[in-house]
């Protein structure tokens, strides 16, 4: 079964800041979407902010299976429909990998219900640790993996009780975060990824490449509910007509 992947990225950084653009000199979507592309099951196309709707028009979530999405300088570029597009969709079963300082997205903080805030800092190193070798986001990934240069992230991290913490990153400073987890929203599954700060060349690193792959395939719906999501109301049962003509 094909994954149609809609990878999308602000496309901001690259174009402005030139220490940007030499890491990703085609914008970070592309380096996502090149390894993507790679896997047979996986359809990927790519959205950029500078699209109409932002690139998250109801046509194009209508057909992703799995959204991954990456943003950083334009939080409040989203009006509050679009945020509600997605998280409609999501609910209804679309998946969504949200990486590095998507986070603090409003679409984060829409389907989460926390601010999630956190602590960072600038020129750090990450080891990776695999916390949950049995889940499938970990298929393929070492116990271990080494980040020379990374943004560090840390506690406080405001969000709710994930599912499953996958993996959780140690910094050369001493900090400690859970850096894969995981939610289910409605019919929906969701990936936080923290790894991935634009000016360190992280999405290049295969392992990395490897855990979003695995995120992707694991996000895909199981169920897509189609039609809006709204209470229903039940026809009466066989048990209530027959006690009915039998009063």
């Amino acid at each position: 079964m094909t994954i149609n992947v809609t990878v999308w990225n602000e496309y901001i950084e690259e174009r402005e800041y030139p220490n940007v653009r030499t890491v990703y000199p085609d914008g970070i979507h592309e380096v996502l979407a090149g390894f993507l592309s790679k896997e047979e099951d996986l359809a990927v196309t790519t959205r950029t902010l500078d699209m109409a709707d932002h690139g998250l028009d109801e046509a194009t979530l209508d057909d992703t299976d799995v959204l991954v999405f990456w943003n950083h300088m334009a939080q409040d570029a989203f009006t509050d429909e679009e945020v509600e597009r997605v998280r409609d969709h999501v609910l209804r079963g679309m998946g969504l990998v949200t990486l590095h300082s998507a986070h603090w997205s409003r679409i984060m903080q829409r389907l989460l219900g926390t601010s999630m805030t956190l602590s960072w800092k600038h020129d750090d190193r990450e080891r990776l640790v695999c916390v949950n070798r049995a889940h499938p986001i970990a298929a393929g990934v070492p116990q271990f993996v080494d980040i020379d240069q990374e943004e560090l992230y840390g506690e406080p991290f405001d969000i709710p009780k994930p599912d499953d913490v996958v993996f959780a990153g140690w910094f050369a400073g001493g900090n400690l975060f859970p850096s894969a987890c995981t939610w289910t929203r409605g019919l929906g599954r969701i990936l936080y990824f923290q790894p991935g700060h634009e000016e360190y060349p992280t999405y290049y690193i295969p392992e990395i490449q490897r855990i979003i792959t695995n995120g992707v395939r694991w996000a895909a719906p199981t169920i897509r509910q189609r039609e809006p999501i709204d209470c229903v109301a039940l026809e009466r049962t066989p048990e209530e007509e027959y006690a009915a003509r039998h009063q």
